[in-house]
């Protein structure tokens, strides 16, 4: 049974009581019951804080105790200002460091040696703040390390810094904590959990150790530890850069903001607003009313789509009529943040959100210059640097709300504090603030160092006053572990607001410092021959036997692609030798057995002759047996680059005109929709269109991470007329497990089923972005946009599949997607650049039936069946009938697509069914989801598609998917 594991660690990193209450440390979604979750053996945490920055190592023993080796998938958060330093995980006895690589290309190294039960490890970003971490294997009844160290800057809390250490772990075998302070003349002040903590002195600094054996971990550990009032500078030298870190305190006087007239109330309905510390937005929120006084508000909901704006006018403070309308929403869709048009007599935008942006393609709205917007943000598991920079460009600032700090993200909003409004530094350059307010009281700016002495230069507007402060740069400056990485980290806090635009920045840093971005990965191997055959470089003590086993074997890895193209075109050449050949269409004559033995011998031979290989293989064989037609006569040239709308002519006599009379009987299409047997059918099918969303919104809280609850609930919507809210239960997907493409592979199917192609194609963007090394990606993104109307780019798209070589587990793809790019060049209403696109690739193969059958599951072999009036099935073990239905190739190891075609189609009924032969899965995961597609008249201006999505979830389950039914006049 396919089950799939999604650990969710949220306890790493929670910013206070309030937010480790709103997760849970471990979401496990599996639909297994022989299986047993991986468990937390053993957790040892250790922290070092120097000055007012922090490193923390967590170091994870788990446990597997099912009979076979699994993967884990450990999804965690982390705190705005905290980053990744070091991944490690144990590698034939010793904890073996990570390495960088691009992303992309991470996940699919990760997922290739995987295939191999080899050990890899990867720990990659999804969005904003939140990370998942892969190991495999973890062995059957056995057990793997995994250690994480992160840095951060501390908070500061009056005259002292303030470490937090979430420890919402739950039950844990065995649990060790060590915390060192370096410095400090006052004992460190311990609050929150773990009470029975004592700090010691020690060489320089402080210490404390805490141990238990069978230990509930909980609660959130508060160190305070002495600030100075003075500013400190230090440096770290990196590969040959030298960098420097300034930590300035500033005695803030907050100056009273302007009032706004007008406030555009932007709340992030969506589904992952249920996890915000809404109470605590409430009450900044009446603090705000109240100090206002009057104001007139306009609320916008934000999920998958905007809502109509709803108008409230506040008089005397009293906002009890606003306050109930957000007390009443629903959370529930994706995040469609920058779905709403800015209206110019709105002074001030609260975005109320996590930024977590997972659907639809739209900008965020431009503000005009008078206007003000401010993101507030009170979840663990956010977006900052997107919400920071949403805030920046309209002129206000990011807003933490903190549960523990009651009325100070109201204060930042009627008052603004002490903000650097200029800058300069000599002897150093490419400066980067953590925030240009003085946020706590304190500025931080860190730099490259170009000569000694040099000086910062701060102009710091405060209470409505500017002063200079200058600060030298000089050989005093102490060192600092952490100076350079954390100039690194805000660089790229700064540059991933605009991700899109500094990508290759992006991707650089991340590989020179060694941090996981929205481009770079970190990867663990464990064989040196896979460092070299995927070209990446390993840990420095490998490093000189990584140089002389490149040396011996030199760099020979790229492959050819004009040698691709070459293989392509063999497998084309046997299509369109298939598509050109008849076929016998009168019912078989029956045959005594030793008859029918030497009829499938020569049958067979046939087969082999047109999909061998070679397509010269026993040409005597195929010449007696089915000698081919000639081929059409070839269309007018077009154009030089260009190929016009056009029909690819079948040859006369087996075909007539491709333009029936409309009163002609058509090929019929029918499916038997699938029907899940889960208790909430019944009782969602049987209430009125207008009460299945409520109820639907009942039965949700039972299954918060079902994917297949969330397509049942929209089928049964858009069975009901209810499309809108149909398409918002799907759009659920997007926010289910970040970056997980086999669920955005079905929700951008669903979407297309839905007859919403505009929503699906930035789904199956991202999909690409995720999964570039699989054609399924290019292919599903390229028939969104044919569907979408973006016709040169669905060519463009498809073509990829042809040119790139793919991994063997993908055989003759590129032969569907020529099937599928040719059919749309032909279609076209307006001629297409198709300049790049080899000539002898461009024929369109018309095709009376056609059936494609994919699904989401990787290492995983569905097939499909389908069975011709005669009786005869054809199949991956029968791949070409004998009036000449033709399989593609079988899929054993993930997505698909496998594709049965017929040119010319007997009458009768054809009968569709698809199999779930078996799955070489390594994760805990739940029901297979498939998408079948029936296509009648093929690449023919009489196409017609109908789409099926259904599940399979044992292993030899067979399902009936529908049939086509071929009228004996049935126009060709």
């Amino acid at each position: 049974m396919l089950m799939r594991l999604f650990a969710m660690l949220a306890a790493l990193l929670l910013a206070a009581n309030a937010y480790a209450q709103s997760l849970v440390p471990f979401r496990l979604i599996t639909s297994g019951q022989v299986e047993t979750p991986i468990a937390l053996q053993r957790l040892s945490i250790g922290a070092e804080l120097s000055g007012a920055l922090a490193e923390t190592t967590v170091k994870m023993v788990f446990h597997n105790p099912n009979g076979r080796p699994l993967e884990g998938n450990l999804q965690f958060p982390l705190l705005d200002g905290q980053h990744i330093t070091a991944f490690a995980l144990d590698i034939e006895g010793e904890m073996r460091p990570a390495v960088p690589v691009e992303k992309a290309k991470g996940r699919a190294v990760f997922e290739a040696i995987e295939r191999r039960n080899v050990d890899p490890g990867l720990l990659e970003v999804t969005q904003g703040n939140n990370f998942k971490l892969r190991i495999f294997p973890i062995p059957a009844h056995g057990t793997r390390t995994v250690e994480i160290k992160y840095a951060e800057p501390l908070t500061r809390h009056e005259r002292q810094w303030e470490y937090r250490l979430p420890l919402a772990y739950g039950q844990v075998g065995d649990f060790e904590l060590a915390l060192k302070v370096n410095g400090g003349s006052a004992q460190p002040v311990v609050r929150g959990g773990l009470s029975d903590l004592r700090f010691e002195q020690a060489e320089k600094g402080w210490q404390a150790r805490f141990s238990r054996q069978s230990f509930a971990v909980a609660g959130v550990l508060n160190v305070g530890v002495d600030a100075s009032t003075a500013p400190r500078v230090y440096r770290q030298q990196r590969a040959g850069v030298s960098y420097f870190l300034a930590e300035i305190p500033v005695a803030s006087t907050p100056a009273r903001r302007a009032a706004p007239r007008t406030i555009g109330l932007l709340w992030d309905s969506s589904g992952s607003g249920i996890n915000r510390a809404r109470e605590a937005e409430l009450a900044e929120l009446d603090r705000y009313f109240r100090a206002l006084g009057q104001v007139d508000v306009r609320l916008i909901r934000l999920r998958d789509r905007a809502d109509k704006p709803l108008n409230f006018r506040i008089r005397g403070g009293d906002w009890s009529a606003l306050r109930r309308e957000l007390e009443a929403t629903v959370y529930d869709g994706a995040s469609a943040l920058a779905d709403w048009q800015a209206q110019s007599d709105v002074d001030q935008y609260l975005l109320f959100s996590d930024g977590l942006v997972n659907y639809g393609a739209a900008r965020f709205p431009t503000l005009g210059a008078s206007q003000r917007l401010f993101a507030l943000n009170s979840s663990a598991s956010a977006d900052s640097a997107r919400l920071a920079a949403i805030a920046a460009q309209g002129g206000g600032a990011l807003i933490e709300i903190d549960p523990a700090k009651p009325g100070a993200a109201a204060r930042a909003l009627l008052y603004e504090e002490a903000r650097v409004d200029q800058f300069s530094a000599t002897g150093a350059t490419d400066l980067v603030f953590e925030s240009r307010n003085a946020v706590g009281g304190m500025l931080r700016v860190a730099g490259r160092l170009l000569s000694l002495p040099g000086q910062l230069s701060l102009g710091v507007v405060n209470g409505g006053k500017t002063e200079r402060i200058e600060v030298p740069l000089d050989s005093a400056m102490p060192d600092h572990p952490l100076a350079a990485t954390t100039w690194a980290n805000l660089k790229l806090r700064a540059l991933e607001a605009d991700f899109e635009a500094h990508r290759g920045e992006i991707g650089r840093l991340g590989r020179q410092f060694g941090i996981p971005t929205r481009e770079t990965s970190l990867i663990v191997l464990e064989r040196l021959d896979d460092y070299l055959r995927y070209d990446i470089e390993p840990p420095e003590k490998y490093a000189a036997a990584y140089k002389q086993l490149r040396m011996v074997r030199g760099n020979g890895l790229a492959q050819n692609r004009s040698k691709h193209i070459e293989s392509v075109l063999r497998m084309f050449e046997q299509r369109v030798a298939w598509w050109e050949r008849p076929f016998p269409k009168q019912a078989p004559k029956p045959v005594f057995p030793e008859m029918k033995m030497m009829e499938r011998s020569n049958s067979r031979m046939v087969v082999d002759s047109v999909v061998a290989e070679d397509v010269g293989a026993m040409p005597s064989m195929a010449m007696s047996l089915a000698a081919p037609p000639p081929p059409p006569s070839p269309a007018p040239a077009p154009r030089a680059g260009y190929l016009a709308a056009e029909r690819a002519p079948a040859a006369a006599r087996m075909r007539k005109s491709s333009q029936a009379e409309p009163s002609e009987p058509q090929i019929g299409v029918s499916l038997t929709k699938w029907v899940p047997n889960a208790p909430y059918i019944a009782r969602l099918r049987a209430a009125p269109a207008d009460k299945v969303y409520a109820l639907y919104l009942d039965e949700k809280p039972s299954y918060p991470n079902s994917s297949a609850f969330m397509l049942d609930v929209a089928d049964i919507l858009i069975d009901k007329g209810q499309r809108d809210l149909a398409l918002r239960v799907l759009s659920n997907l997007a926010e289910m497990d970040l970056e997980n493409r086999a669920i955005l592979r079905i929700l951008g199917y669903r979407l297309m089923q839905a007859g919403a192609p505009g929503l699906a194609v930035p789904v199956f963007e991202k999909v690409l972005r995720l999964a570039e090394e699989e054609p399924q990606s290019w292919r599903d993104l390229g028939l969104a946009q044919a569907a979408a109307g973006e016709t040169q780019k669905a060519v463009d798209a498809l073509y990829e599949v042809v040119l790139r070589p793919w991994d063997d587990r993908f055989p003759e793809i590129e032969n569907i997607a020529l099937a599928e790019m040719n059919a749309i060049i032909a279609g076209a209403r307006k001629p297409l650049d198709v300049s790049r696109i080899d000539p002898r690739l461009r024929k369109n193969l018309p095709l009376d039936l056609r059936v494609v059958l994919a699904w989401d599951a990787d290492n995983s072999d569905m097939d499909l069946w389908v069975t011709d009036p005669d009786g005869e099935k054809a199949s991956y073990a029968n791949p070409l009938s004998r009036q000449g239905g033709r399989m593609s190739r079988d899929f054993t190891q993930g997505y698909g697509p496998e594709e049965f075609s017929l040119r010319e189609a007997k009458p009768g009924k054809y009968r569709i069914e698809a199999n779930y032969y078996g799955n070489r899965q390594q994760v805990l995961a739940g029901a297979t989801t498939l998408q079948v597609k029936l296509f009648s008249a093929f690449g023919t201006p009489r196409q017609k598609e109908q789409v099926i999505t259904l599940r399979l979830k044992d292993r030899g389950e067979t399902v009936y998917v529908g049939e086509f039914e071929v009228p004996t006049s049935a126009p060709r």
